[in-house]
């Protein structure tokens, strides 16, 4: 197995569970409250690890109570941190509603010290980069700097993973150092400019993500599972089903981090996006995001029986 490396935010969850959300100048009564760790490379990281991969996460944090939780999480999961701390800044946190009755969520995050990583960081960190199997980051740290790392990682020949989340406009070509794209349908009707409700939608927009210059294009779909798509084969991995979904806010972190794991296992693609689909169908039956994340033998279960 080779090694995963992520490039990426950790946030404080503050998860209000309530009927609905507030209008603006209304005041509710939720119905709870839970404070974990959360950010999506960040748990990412810890999914990967958790499936099984040596699993390195590069950061920064504060120096505060939200960073100790960041560490501990990590601690317990397997991560292993490249991440520096700033007394200067405060690590970050996020507020997360979640609708009662369905688990749908709303999400705002304020990044802290993670908005200010940088290409130093990356260069601090290029040996690591260079030496994994595979590579992922996000768009919650300055664009700019993920796609400094994606074209070390590339040049190096890892593969590379980006999830487009949150949405937002990707500089020229950056699409074209990236092995895989593995964005939700809102996320990749922000990139393509299709709509993307119905796995037939989601294979059209797959192909235009790879005509902008992606290797393959895999879309996770929620409910109707993940379809996969690289100019050879396209596949769509209906979802798994284990058990009542009790909250989805963890669900693409877990199966981005489930992939990515598959892949430095050197499975195929293909079962690679049953492997991270697998992950997301376990964690979306628990509440929090990383302490959602499946075990191994949990995700083997599933997948084998």
């Amino acid at each position: 197995m080779g090694k995963v490396v992520i490039l990426g935010v950790f946030v404080a969850d503050t998860a209000y569970r309530a009927p609905r959300q507030p209008r603006m100048g209304e005041t509710i009564l939720g119905k709870s409250f839970v404070l974990g760790p959360g950010g999506k490379g960040s748990n990412q990281a810890v999914a990967a690890a958790m499936a099984g991969a040596e699993t390195h996460f590069i950061s920064r944090l504060g120096r505060d109570p939200f960073a100790d939780m960041a560490l501990a999480t990590w601690k317990k999961a397997g991560v292993i941190p490249a991440v520096s701390q700033h007394a200067d800044s405060y690590t970050g946190a996020a507020y997360i509603f979640i609708e009662d009755a369905t688990g749908n969520n709303a999400i705002i995050i304020s990044p802290g010290a993670a908005a200010e990583i940088s290409t130093a960081d990356v260069d601090a960190n290029a040996g690591l980069i260079r030496g994994a199997r595979v590579f992922i980051t996000q768009l919650e740290q300055p664009i700019p700097v993920a796609l400094h790392a994606l074209k070390l990682a590339r040049a190096a020949g890892v593969i590379t993973i980006l999830n487009p989340a949150p949405a937002a406009r990707l500089p020229d070509g950056m699409l074209g150092f990236c092995d895989y794209v593995t964005p939700n349908e809102s996320e990749a009707e922000a990139l393509t400019g299709l709509k993307v409700e119905t796995v037939v939608e989601a294979e059209a927009a797959a192909r235009a993500l790879r005509a902008m210059g992606a290797g393959a294009a895999i879309i996770t779909l929620g409910d109707k599972g993940a379809l996969f798509h690289d100019g050879t084969r396209t596949v769509h991995v209906p979802p798994f089903k284990a058990g009542k979904v009790v909250e989805t806010t963890g669900a693409g972190d877990a199966f981005n981090g489930g992939f990515a794991a598959a892949l430095s296992e050197g499975q195929d693609p293909a079962d690679a996006v049953r492997f991270g689909s697998a992950t997301a169908g376990i964690s979306v039956t628990r509440a929090g995001t990383a302490p959602s994340m499946p075990s191994r033998a949990e995700i083997d279960a599933l997948l084998w029986g």
